[in-house]
């Protein structure tokens, strides 16, 4: 849609290096002019936009989340104006929307600012939908207008503010980078690949996010009334979503399971470690899923001794721990062990995951 080669890419803060190591590893010669944000990068990648797209749709990287194309930058004042200033002067710098396509405006701010990203969305998506325009479609978009509102570095030449890197002659000011991509580009349909869930009533845990999130990101389906196995599973979070969708679960943990799962005639508790449930010689499942804190490749091991108890259709899924120095070794070394049981069909740093990735293995 657009040959940009200016790119706003957002990571997990603590993975900024891996995630610059997988741009390097795309576009030798990329840039890095500055950090917008914790976790938000503004680089050069010497390459189109939809080229770096390309790449990554077909191959996604595990530590890059998100992101989206810089084809215009605009000067802000930080005021309540900014939205109808930007509603005005924004639609001539970008690329015609295509009329047959939804359409969303994603607005992140990374300022302190006296208005809300819904007042600039909704600024924008009026002045972009027009009489014969796209259809406005903020849940599942085939076009995203992309806006950040930050502090970036700029040089002005002439009537025009150009990016450049931080530390050179440039002057940090408040600005919007704006661009238009297609969803499919971006990673996420997600503004910063922030994938929020609402808190139910009867959640157990955090980590429910982790796995609703994997669902999403990996296009899981579960079979119906599948039966699925649940490594340490205490205190339940994971044990519950799989109730959820259906599933009848083995939940192996010597610790406890929350009260709420004690009268589920579809759960059943093996109060024992997921080792000594292996010399009992467990039973056959359609999907096997860990979400233990242990060595990633202590796990990786684990789940290789488990894969002869997955169903030939099966799948299974994983949380990786990873350390805080020699991560990209440890990383090699724990998918060569993965790879003697399963295919690594998907491997993620999601917003819900923290110092970890979540890994969807399929059998050999």
């Amino acid at each position: 849609m657009n040959n940009q080669t200016f790119v706003i890419l957002t990571c997990d803060e603590r993975s900024v290096d891996l995630a610059l190591e997988e741009v390097q590893a795309v576009a030798p010669g990329a840039l890095l002019l500055a950090r917008l944000a914790s976790g938000v990068l503004l680089i050069e990648p010497g390459i189109p936009f939809s080229a770096l797209a390309a790449r990554w749709r077909s191959e996604p990287p595990i530590f890059v989340r998100h992101i989206a194309p810089v084809q215009a930058v605009l000067p802000l004042g930080g005021h309540v104006g900014d939205p109808a200033f930007l509603a005005r002067a924004l639609p001539p710098l970008l690329p015609r929307l295509d009329p047959a396509l939804s359409f969303s405006v994603q607005t992140r701010l990374l300022a302190a600012l006296p208005y809300k990203p819904f007042d600039v969305n909704t600024a924008l998506a009026e002045a972009f939908s027009g009489e014969n325009g796209p259809s406005l479609d903020v849940r599942a978009p085939q076009q995203v207008i992309s806006v950040v509102c930050a502090g970036a570095p700029l040089r002005r030449q002439g009537d025009i503010w150009l990016i450049e890197s931080a530390g050179t002659n440039s002057t940090s000011r408040l600005v919007a980078l704006a661009g238009l991509s297609l969803a499919a580009e971006n990673l996420s349909s997600w503004a910063g690949g922030m994938r929020r869930f609402a808190r139910e009533e009867e959640q157990i845990s955090r980590a429910e996010f982790k796995l609703l999130e994997a669902f999403e990101v990996f296009r899981l389906s579960l079979p119906p009334r599948g039966v699925a196995l649940d490594l340490g599973a205490a205190p339940g979070g994971w044990t519950r979503v799989l109730r959820q969708h259906g599933q009848y679960v083995t939940a192996v943990d010597p610790g406890e399971l929350d009260p709420r799962l004690a009268g589920d005639r579809g759960v059943r508790h093996l109060r024992i470690t997921a080792e000594q449930y292996l010399q009992q010689g467990p039973d056959h499942y359609d999907l096997i899923v860990n979400d233990m804190r242990m060595d990633a490749r202590d796990s990786a091991r684990l789940m290789v001794a488990y894969a002869p108890y997955l169903r030939p259709h099966g799948w299974a899924l994983m949380t990786l721990k990873l350390p805080e120095q020699q991560r990209r070794p440890v990383l090699e070394q724990t998918f060569a062990i993965l790879r003697k049981a399963y295919r690594i069909a998907g491997a993620r740093q999601l917003f819900h995951n923290r110092s970890e990735i979540t890994v969807w293995l399929l059998p050999n």
